[in-house]
């Protein structure tokens, strides 16, 4: 298929692990890391996208060790940032160019109602230029992150 006729939704990437606002960085770090993804959606509580965090966004914002981290929480690595949205339905050509205009690397794909249904990357998009894209109907699936990581307080024999 030529990249010029494809959609947000040909090309979107379908299964996400997303985090909340409220969640922590070094939360974000570890899913990323075991997801092995350099992107990761944040999500309200009915799976709207408020923006997508990056590895870059969490180096450079990194401060003190995993305690610290643990009780900072990722939206102010967000909320100053311009994000675009697709349509499933738009043109791969349109989100190339407002991922260009934002300079961002990725943008959410949203459904009628706002939520989340998938991402688009660089990659999905050179992935579509180089006809390597795998056309599929099968439904996506958005999943928040499936474990917890809680700061264990330090016992010595000084602090019991």
């Amino acid at each position: 298929m030529n990249a010029g006729t494809l959609t947000a939704e040909q090309v979107m990437s379908r299964v996400l692990v997303t985090v909340v606002a409220e969640e922590s960085p070094l939360m974000a770090w570890e899913l990323m890391r075991r997801a092995g993804v350099h992107h990761l959606p944040v999500i309200d509580a009915r799976a709207r996208p408020l923006g997508i965090l990056t590895c870059e966004d969490l180096a450079g914002s990194w401060s003190g060790g995993p305690a610290e981290q643990s009780h900072r929480q990722i939206h102010s690595l967000i909320s100053r940032r311009r994000m675009p949205r697709a349509r499933p339905d738009q043109p791969l050509e349109e989100v190339a160019a407002a991922m260009l205009d934002a300079s961002c690397d990725a943008v959410p794909v949203v459904g009628e109602n706002g939520r989340l249904i998938g991402m688009i990357t660089t990659v999905d998009v050179l992935t579509a230029v180089a006809g390597r894209t795998v056309i599929t109907d099968e439904p996506g699936e958005v999943r928040t992150a499936l474990f917890r990581i809680e700061p264990v307080p330090l016992v010595t024999e000084e602090h019991p």
